[in-house]
């Protein structure tokens, strides 16, 4: 029995009990002495690996287009296709289970992944650029292994058999091996550093470890080549079926039914379950089998809770957080970056890459289908110290539709359905995210608490820890700042405070200067407001709407912090710029592994963080329309919550980054 403190418990709940799923800290380390042909051969050329593929690529299909047609050889210019096909089946199970394990339903382990295990297994395509080159070596000095025909029964068959048998078996008795202590410390260990896995979990192993199974997988292949049995659907369906069941397995969340084992009981011996292959990440120990549990059975490292884990992920529901933020898609490419997106395009802040470009077929398509589908979806979860379950939902709109005003009703309409479904759900609060910032658009969220008002879930547009926010960015000791760009409630609130303090608040254009003067009472406050054409102030304040023009006005060193989400266009060199509205979060904030739009790790922007603190406090009024909390107030408990200002912290973000 390991001791209580080398273990970390997660409860599975259900109605009638509770199962605990313990988890080694042996589990935790990576290759602590890591072995001969750890490294792919290829890590040196870091982005550029993929030109190891283009020679046998470029030969491949100019042997199609140029040869007579009785010496083309289809199969082997297939592989390339193929390879594609494999990266696409994997990015779809990715996509799938970071989703399904957001809502919650049927998940099996509730503990999140960190960036550290992003950044781990960001290389998860190796293993198929490593089998695309064996695959094109094959085709090219094998007989047997090019020219295939599309089907031959006979070579299924034997595929099947040859897995069920020797694959399966000697794949067990390799993985036992792998967790003996020699050679789990320098190998296996960096695939057991993922204990809540994903599927792209499956294939991450050092490269001398990817060598002993692609040897171990190519026994029903190379047979079918030896034998003159193979075919195209046998070998691409071999490997898809390898893929399948190895992304299956490490998904995270149980698909598949009791139903049909209780239809045919044998099944249970020739095909595992997510929950199986879960426990052997968790208990570490037992379950060793590749994916038919048989030989657990036969050599008793059967964990005896696998059949229990299973029936308990299969009737978890659909899980309520206690805090949803509400943001909205950026621009098309943004999908891309969403956490069930390209994960490690997700970890890191978001910025414009020009390879997406290439994708603009499958963007067009993501963005169709968002006008069709219309409804919310779930982009993440996360856990608060084990207060709170926190959401974040999506509104299928892009930024550019905020700014049609035949859009509008639709927009709010989609915002609306959004509150109404979490006052029906139970959940405490929600904020408002990027689609707060128009008084036109509705009235910063005021619109549908005055259409309902008795919604019992809280409506937070967080203004006023935005504005909190930003006055701590400004430096100690500025004396006047220029303030740029729309004007909104939070403008005007920073504004009206800045004067209040004695700071001289400075215009650039006299329309500004006139409706910051109106929303001004005291003789005091106007005082300190100030129109004027010369820019000598080193700290501007800038919301949307600022120019190229207007930032080179600007004094050399000027700094620009935002108090808009979206943050200004970088075109001076010689001037810093403050990132959006935001606070570093505390460590007890759980499954942080994406970036929130361009903010960098671990950073959460001031408006998503108003609705968390709205929730610990315990708050029972909405904050949004005209309405602000007070901005001390609050600023004051979301440091007693552990969040940080970035000016205070700043450094600490390159441990992050």
């Amino acid at each position: 029995m390991l001791p209580i403190n080398s273990v970390i418990c997660m409860l599975f709940k259900t109605q009638r009990k509770t199962t605990l799923v313990c988890f080694s800290k042996e589990n935790h380390s990576m290759a602590s002495r890591p072995g001969i042909l750890t490294d792919w051969p290829w890590k040196p050329l870091g982005s550029f690996k993929y030109v190891v593929l283009v020679p046998w690529v470029i030969h491949s299909s100019y042997s199609l287009l140029v040869k007579d047609k009785n010496e083309r050889d289809v199969s082997t210019f297939l592989v390339f296709p193929f390879l594609l096909w494999r990266v696409l089946h994997n990015q779809i199970w990715i996509t799938l289970s970071r989703y399904r394990t957001a809502k919650g339903n049927n998940r099996i382990v509730d503990k999140g992944i960190e960036f550290d295990q992003v950044d781990r297994e960001k290389e998860w395509d190796d293993q198929i650029l490593f089998n695309g080159l064996l695959y094109y070596l094959a085709c090219y000095t094998l007989e047997g292994a090019s020219r295939l025909p599309l089907w031959r029964t006979d070579g299924v068959i034997i595929a099947a058999l040859l897995h069920t048998g020797p694959v399966e078996f000697l794949y067990y008795w390799l993985h036992r091996a792998l967790h003996h202590h020699f050679l789990y410390s320098r190998y296996h260990s960096h695939h057991h550093s993922s204990i809540v896995t994903e599927p792209i979990t499956s294939v991450i192993h050092p490269f001398a470890e990817h060598i002993s199974y692609f040897l171990l997988f190519a026994i029903p292949k190379l047979t079918l080549v030896f034998s003159n049995k193979a075919s195209i659907v046998a070998m691409v369906g071999y490997v898809t079926y390898i893929d399948f069941m190895n992304n299956l397995g490490h998904c995270n969340f149980e698909v598949v039914p009791k139903w049909l084992f209780d239809i045919f009981p044998p099944l249970k011996y020739f095909m595992y379950t997510p929950s199986f292959h879960s426990l052997h990440h968790t208990q570490f120990r037992t379950n060793y089998s590749l994916f038919m549990p048989l030989y657990d059975y036969i050599y008793g490292t059967m964990d005896k809770t696998s059949d229990e884990v299973h029936e308990l992920a299969l009737k978890r529901k659909e899980e309520t957080p206690n805090v949803v933020h509400l943001t909205h898609l950026t621009t098309p490419e943004s999908i891309y970056h969403l956490r069930f997106g390209f994960a490690h395009l997700a970890s890191k802040p978001y910025t414009s890459k020009w390879y997406l470009w290439l994708m603009w077929p499958l963007t067009a398509w993501s963005m169709l289908l968002t006008w069709v589908y219309g409804r919310t979806f779930i982009v993440e979860r996360n856990r608060f110290d084990d207060k709170l379950n926190l959401q974040t939902w999506a509104i299928p709109k892009y930024s550019v539709q905020y700014l049609l005003q035949w859009q509008k009703v639709t927009i709010n309409k989609m915002i609306e359905d959004a509150i109404l479904d979490a006052d029906k759900k139970g959940i405490e609060v929600l904020s408002l995210g990027l689609m707060n910032q128009g008084e036109e658009l509705n009235i910063y969220g005021g619109l549908y608490v005055n259409r309902h008002p008795k919604l019992n879930v809280k409506v937070v547009d967080g203004s006023s820890l935005v504005v909190a926010t930003v006055l701590n960015s400004i430096p100690k000791g500025t004396t006047q700042v220029l303030l740029r760009g729309k004007f909104t409630k939070v403008a005007y609130a920073i504004a009206f405070t800045l004067c209040q303090q004695g700071v001289q608040v400075t215009t650039m254009h006299e329309d500004d200067y006139v409706k910051l003067k109106k929303s001004l009472i005291n003789t005091s406050e106007i005082t300190n407001l100030v129109n004027t054409k010369s820019c000598t102030q080193m700290v501007w304040l800038v919301g949307d709407g600022l120019t190229e023009e207007e930032q080179m006005k600007a004094p050399k060193g000027t700094l620009f912090i935002p108090y808009s989400p979206f943050p200004p266009k970088k075109h001076r060199k010689d001037c810093s710029y403050h990132c959006t509205p935001a606070m570093l979060t505390p460590k007890s904030i759980e499954n942080v592994h994406s970036c929130e739009d361009w903010l960098p790790r671990r950073v959460m922007s001031a408006w998503r963080i108003a609705g968390i603190v709205h929730s610990l406090e315990g708050w029972s009024e909405h904050e949004c329309g005209y309405k602000m909390n007070n901005i001390d107030k609050v600023w004051n408990s979301a440091l007693k919550h552990g969040f940080q200002p970035l000016n205070a912290s700043f450094k600490k973000l390159d441990h992050y980054n």
